[in-house]
């Protein structure tokens, strides 16, 4: 049987001490090396076929180097930047990411969160917490290191990473007003959810701001963010609200869904009827008509979530950086457009 390669194997190749082998080789250590010294010893690890034994690293630091990142879709296409947002801070410093998927199921999250510390885990990124999530605040309580992302857990002292929510649908709400829109209907997001929760507020807020009719049927709340739920909620809209020129919708995947009832019911968007949404998706430039929405910094999101947690696990106080807002833009596209004439059908 081949010879395991060792640390000593590496500081007999290239005479210095078991130690200089170790910290050269620790990325939390490594700059402790000079770069010289540093890149003798990985060359010749890699020369020598080295591979780090990781459980009884964990042995003996009392982690195993892995960190869960718990998503509520996996099959939505935000979440690939986040995640390589993450991975961008995880990986170099020796840490593998177990990722699981929620399907927003409150039931197989709790139970997630179980399998997760019971895999020994050293931290957990939240992606598809809950605004009320008792089993991750116990987790957090009972000394787990947890960052939620894109959304908050209320009444937690759970560091957080989202988005200003608040600017986002402002900026939606004046940029349709400054087309000459006067009745903004909004899809809202889940209300158990602090995406969905912040954004309605949001919106409501933006609307009295405007001096706008603020008109309750004139918001639809989706109990999920998929398009599914963004088509429901768009056609009980068209069915029961007063007559509208424009809709904020509370993501993009809720956008999607009301466009496809726009295009069902022959409405056409923007001529009639224009659309926003929020969080700039990938590919949705390429759909026609391609959507105006918020841009939020997904890669960076999921990077700064990253270093949030790494600072847990190195035993800081979640205190000192219990609260991170990232800004937001307007992205412009072909979905929206100037507020009907009065000949409209749907004019006001």
């Amino acid at each position: 049987m081949k010879h395991r390669v060792t640390l000593k194997d590496i500081a007999r190749h290239t005479g210095v001490h078991v130690s200089t082998v170790s910290r050269a080789l620790d990325p939390a250590k490594s700059t402790t090396i000079s770069d010289g010294m540093r890149k003798q010893i990985t060359d010749a690890a890699s020369a020598l076929g080295y591979r780090p034994n990781r459980l009884a690293a964990g042995l003996r630091t009392n982690r195993s180097m892995t960190v869960g990142v718990m998503i509520p879709d996996i099959t939505n296409a935000l979440f690939p930047p986040i995640v390589r947002g993450i991975e961008s801070v995880l990986e170099p410093l020796g840490y593998a990411s177990i990722l699981v998927n929620t399907d927003s199921e409150p039931e197989r999250e709790a139970r997630l969160v179980e399998v997760l510390r019971d895999r020994g885990v050293d931290g957990i990124i939240h992606a598809a917490a809950l605004r009320q999530d008792p089993t991750i605040a116990r987790a957090a309580e009972a000394g787990m290191p947890v960052v939620t992302l894109n959304r908050r857990i209320e009444g937690a002292e759970i560091p957080f990473v989202i988005n200003d929510e608040d600017a986002g649908i402002r900026l939606a709400v004046a940029h349709l007003h400054g087309l000459g829109h006067r009745r903004i209907a909004h899809v809202a997001g889940p209300q158990n959810l602090s995406t969905g929760q912040l954004r309605a507020e949001a919106f409501r807020r933006a609307i009295r701001a405007l001096d706008l009719p603020a008109d309750p049927r004139l918001i639809s709340e989706a109990q999920r963010f998929d398009e599914d739920e963004g088509a429901r909620a768009a056609e009980h809209l068209l069915d029961t609200a007063p007559p509208f020129t424009a809709m904020v919708c509370a993501n993009d995947r809720l956008a999607l869904g009301a466009l496809s009832v726009l295009r069902a019911r022959g409405v056409p968007c923007p001529a009639e009827v224009s659309v926003t949404g929020f969080n700039n998706m990938p590919f949705l430039d390429r759909i026609e008509p391609a959507l105006t929405t918020i841009s939020i910094r997904q890669a960076e999101a999921g990077a700064i979530a990253a270093r949030r947690l790494i600072a847990l696990i190195g035993g800081e106080a979640p205190g000192g950086m219990l609260e991170t807002v990232l800004p937001v833009e307007l992205v412009v596209r072909g979905s929206t457009g100037p507020c009907p004439t009065l000949e409209s059908p749907r004019d006001l």
